[in-house]
């Protein structure tokens, strides 16, 4: 049986990510940090047959994905296609808060929210249901267009949630136990009849040490 392997990367952090401000559809571009770590990225993954990169349409996640464009020798001559559908949770009236402020303004959001009731939704916002469902249509669709080859999904850290609860048939409420780092590489396998996860939260590109510091 043929497959889709599938490199999931969040985007490089944003002054926003720093603030613990939430960010949702806000289009918030990347920091000098995540530029940095976006180009790790890319380094590491310089040996990798890569066919396709596919990012959310918000400059933080295309800006990530068009520098691992840049550097990748099979990908020099190709722009990652823009996908909406693979944006940030939509955080509605909340999104510009920081999370201090949300507890303090707002602590019946902030109480749903942090228990991961599935459908709530902030006014204006999604859902978790509606999230994972958005997800997953998402991910079917363009890993179905290059099964036996290898693909990069460039996106959030509500993207990436949903993708490892996806893969691993956890429960939408259940606690999170795992990394969302920015530009870690996740890789996951995807078929027609199942998405599983293969390795998660890889960030050994983002040691200083890592490779040559020339090439930062």
């Amino acid at each position: 049986m043929e497959v889709t392997r599938i490199l999931a990367i969040r985007h490089g952090e944003t002054a926003w990510n720093l603030d613990t401000r939430i960010q949702g559809h806000l289009d918030i571009p990347l920091n000098d940090t995540g530029r940095w770590q976006a180009r790790r990225m890319a380094e590491a993954l310089s040996g990798e047959p890569i066919q396709a990169v596919y990012s959310s349409d918000l400059q933080r996640a295309y800006e990530t994905a068009s520098i691992l464009s840049e550097l990748h020798p099979q990908l020099a001559s190709q722009q990652p296609a823009p996908v909406p559908q693979l944006r940030e949770r939509s955080f509605g009236d909340l999104e510009g808060q920081t999370w201090s402020e949300i507890e303090t303004l707002r602590p019946r959001d902030s109480e749903l929210w942090r228990k991961r009731v599935p459908d709530w939704a902030p006014k204006g916002g999604e859902s978790l249901l509606q999230l994972r469902a958005r997800i997953a249509n998402a991910v079917s669709d363009l890993a179905a267009r290059h099964l036996g080859e290898q693909i990069v999904l460039v996106a959030h850290g509500g993207v990436l949630d949903a993708l490892y609860r996806l893969a691993t048939g956890l429960d939408i409420s259940a606690p999170r136990s795992w990394s969302l780092t920015n530009t870690a590489i996740n890789r996951l396998l995807w078929s027609p009849e199942s998405l599983t996860l293969v390795n998660w939260g890889d960030t050994r590109h983002l040691e200083k040490d890592s490779l040559d510091e020339s090439t930062a």
